[in-house]
């Protein structure tokens, strides 16, 4: 929680309040108030600056891509929590097409270098390797999917079948992959229905980037995985940057990733989802 320290702390003049607000199940947020200005704020309690690199990283680049995202404006480490201000924007409606086409500009975004990866490590609660590699499989199975896995079996989540169930899923899908030509989109990393917003104005913004250079596949299939987005989205999407034919089974490959992350999360609530997923990948 922070305190009339934080106040004198942050680079803001003239602060009113820092009221807590809602922003997710890994930082604490708060509404930072100013007589003419509103900031946003978040903290992880318990870990340097170096925390928010990767999320700092990814809205940079999402600018340098003209997506529209929240502007950075300071991060840093008060009373040995890290921090991250960022621009506070009011909310409003917006349409779920103009989202999925906000998406596609996302990915038509190339790394001009044909490397898939990220200049930092993930944001997420395992913290994948994001270095610079050619392959995607590399990138996807060995250093994610793999690393929960392991996760997943460290914490009893998954007995001996089920792991032998995972290898087999394993092997199909780097199968699949290899004869699959992906290219390094800008991706957003976690792209379910917390992780954008409208302005009053009507348009999408895309929050909370866990972003990196992947196959543009991999943010549509986590998409699926609540039910957030519409068939507006999905359509307006196809319509600005169709997908190559044999998506519908990739996408799966996707969805077995955050069910799996969840498994490793929130425990066993998770398991049915995660272990249909497997048997739909082996079975077409």
């Amino acid at each position: 929680m922070v305190n009339e320290n934080w106040k004198k702390s942050l680079p803001i003049s003239g602060i009113q309040e820092i009221k807590p607000v809602t922003g997710g199940d890994v930082n604490k947020a708060y509404q930072v108030l100013t007589a003419q200005d509103t900031y946003f704020l978040l903290v992880q309690p318990d870990h340097d600056k170096e925390f928010y690199a990767g999320e700092i990283a990814g809205l940079k680049m999402f600018q340098q891509a003209d997506i529209l995202s929240p502007e950075v404006l300071d991060s840093g480490e008060i009373d040995g929590d890290a921090y991250l201000l960022l621009e506070f924007i009011d909310q409003g409606v917006g349409s779920q097409a103009d989202l999925g086409r906000l998406v596609a500009k996302l990915h038509h975004y190339h790394n001009p270098n044909g490397q898939f990866g990220f200049s930092e490590s993930s944001s997420a609660t395992l913290r994948y390797d994001n270095s610079w590699t050619s392959s995607w499989s590399e990138l996807f199975v060995q250093r994610r999917l793999d690393r929960i896995a392991k996760a997943i079996m460290a914490n009893n989540l998954w007995n001996q079948r089920e792991q032998e169930q995972y290898n087999k899923v394993r092997q199909k899908i780097l199968l699949v992959l290899s004869q699959h030509d992906s290219k390094p989109s800008l991706v957003h990393g976690d792209l379910w229905g917390g992780n954008h917003l409208f302005t009053k104005s009507g348009q999408p913004v895309l929050i909370d980037p866990d972003a990196f250079f992947g196959d543009r596949e991999f943010d549509l299939g986590v998409s699926l995985v609540f039910n957030a987005f519409d068939n507006d989205f999905y359509q307006a999407y196809q319509k600005e940057y169709p997908l190559e034919d044999g998506y519908e089974l990739r996408l799966n490959f996707y969805k077995l990733y955050l069910l799996m992350v969840h498994l490793y999360k929130f425990g066993g609530i998770y398991a049915h989802g995660v272990n249909q997923t497997m048997r739909t990948i082996l079975e077409n």
